[in-house]
């Protein structure tokens, strides 16, 4: 199961590629020829030419992610058509009925009640940090508090 967090930004790239291309070829594409940085966090979305699987190029800050869906029958149900642009953004939910061959567009969905901000640094959706309760902090015995006097080196 794939978490899509409603803030996360998806962008859908209009033409199909080779693939064959892995990580290294795709975050070229990406920062080539679709003119985005590929470590943005930003999830690419990309289609074979036949248009029986998807797949998602991601960064998390540790590493990509190269997630494949082939589809078991058919072909794609849905994919915009180009409007000069290059990429297309898709919402998470989205990205969601695109994942189990649906129509997004034709999928009716509630409107937000309250928009979340784009981008991934917003401190004020985060919850803050618990720090642990001084008791347990004050009496945590060290290996060293363990260990015999006579035994120490």
């Amino acid at each position: 199961m794939i978490q899509l967090p409603p803030q996360l930004q998806i962008m859908l790239a209009y033409e199909p590629v080779d693939f064959r291309k892995g990580i290294d070829t795709l975050a070229a594409l990406c920062r080539n020829r679709l003119n985005c940085d590929p470590f943005s966090g930003t999830v690419f979305l990309f289609r074979n030419r036949r248009g029986t699987a998807l797949k998602l190029l991601i960064y998390d800050g540790q590493g990509f992610w190269l997630c494949l869906k082939r589809f078991s029958r058919g072909r794609l149900a849905w994919w915009p058509q180009a409007s000069g642009a290059s990429l297309h953004p898709l919402a998470a939910h989205q990205l969601s009925v695109l994942l189990m061959n649906g129509h997004p567009d034709g999928a009716r969905f509630a409107e937000p009640w309250r928009r979340l901000p784009s981008d991934a640094n917003s401190a004020s959706l985060m919850p803050p940090a618990v720090a642990p309760p001084a008791s347990q902090t004050a009496t945590a015995a060290t290996p060293s508090d363990r260990v015999p006097p006579s035994a120490r080196f």
